[in-house]
């Protein structure tokens, strides 16, 4: 079974990515492979470079990933820009090591993409776990988590689809608003459910 895993910004999917691979399930991570598309020699860098210039580049030609965000998270049309180039080289990648781990004879894969509903790719998984926190739960941590400011905060969760939106969409909804213990017991009880794992 391919799960998709995601949730908000700070819903705290890394946590459940960690009890994922506790339980022997290997996650395929959409943000770590968007890091790895552009880096320098890329076709995805190249493109990024084409559009966007040299601006967006640090003193050792690697992406300012600041800089590249202040621009798109306000503005649409450029998000939409770095999205069509960043998206179908991160889904390749997702794809080729999918392959390769159900070579070795994996049963079960994890996809930790953030933006699984916004980036339409349920197609790619067969069953949908959302991570979800209460909005204020969200901002704290994001505050404390990036050591930004509640605007800067605030604007980064809304340019994703709300949470609330996602319950609706995914096959089972984690609530990670308390303990970790809480948080476990809900995905062992996924898990079983799906045959995953027997308790």
């Amino acid at each position: 079974m391919i799960i998709g895993l995601t949730g908000g910004i700070a819903s705290g999917k890394s946590t459940v990515t960690t009890m994922l691979k506790q339980h022997n399930i290997p996650v395929i991570d959409a943000d770590m492979i968007a890091r790895e598309v552009v880096m320098p020699g890329q076709d995805a860098y190249h493109q990024i470079i084409d559009h966007f210039g040299e601006s967006v580049l640090l003193a050792d030609n690697t992406i300012n990933r600041k800089q590249l965000g202040q621009i798109i998270f306000n503005d649409e049309k450029e998000r939409a820009v770095l999205n069509s180039i960043v998206h179908p080289a991160v889904r390749k990648t997702m794809i080729e090591r999918k392959t390769e781990l159900l070579k070795e004879g994996v049963k079960h894969i994890a996809y930790d993409i953030p933006l699984l509903f916004e980036s339409k790719l349920t197609h790619m998984v067969d069953k949908v776990i959302l991570v979800y926190v209460d909005e204020d739960v969200q901002l704290t941590r994001l505050v404390s988590r990036d050591n930004c400011s509640e605007k800067e905060a605030i604007s980064r969760i809304q340019s994703q689809m709300p949470l609330k939106e996602k319950i609706a969409l995914a096959d089972e909804v984690i609530y990670n608003n308390g303990a970790i213990e809480q948080t476990k017991q809900q995905l062992i009880q996924i898990l079983t459910k799906w045959n995953i794992i027997t308790t």
